[in-house]
């Protein structure tokens, strides 16, 4: 029996070292997994960081996966490819060489201890909501959706700070 498949939203960042490369390697390994298909992916944009602001600017996309396996499994499989990548979390908001965050998960609506679905934080940060809103329309059909997070990008503060670095293929 074939267990069903939900769509995903995973934001990608990076500052460190090759940053484009951190990405491809992310969704490479990400890839690898039997249960992860990648079913979209944003354009690639240059962002000022956040919070802590003493680092290198960061390379930020979205990608759209398709998988069975449960949030929490995704969770931790995105973790051991930080983990893989070299990632360490030494200052909060600080410089690393990948961070994956899970956005959205189908309609799923989890707070834990480790995950909160969807992502608390996302509606405010125009790195996260420019690409994201960018790869849900490649990849849904609820235009009512689209466009309620459409308004929400529009009023967000920030944007300017975010620059199209790499246009999607």
């Amino acid at each position: 029996m074939e267990s069903s498949t939900s769509i995903a939203y995973i934001a990608l960042g990076s500052n460190m070292g090759d940053r484009h490369e951190y990405l491809e390697q992310a969704i490479e390994y990400l890839e690898q997994h039997p249960q992860i298909t990648l079913a979209g992916k944003s354009s690639i944009y240059e962002t000022e960081p956040v919070g802590f602001t003493d680092q290198d600017a960061f390379l930020n996309m979205v990608i759209a996966v398709r998988t069975s396996i449960r949030p929490h499994e995704l969770l931790h499989t995105m973790l051991s490819i930080e983990l893989k990548l070299g990632r360490t979390r030494d200052i909060h908001w600080g410089p690393r060489t990948i961070d994956l965050d899970l956005l959205v998960y189908g309609d799923t609506k989890i707070e834990s201890e480790d995950l909160h679905l969807p992502h608390p934080r996302m509606e405010e940060r125009a790195f996260v909501m420019i690409p994201f809103v960018e790869v849900i329309a490649q990849c849904m059909s609820d235009q009512e959706r689209i466009t309620r997070l459409q308004h929400i990008l529009e009023g967000l503060g920030g944007k300017e700070g975010v620059k199209l670095w790499r246009k999607a293929h």
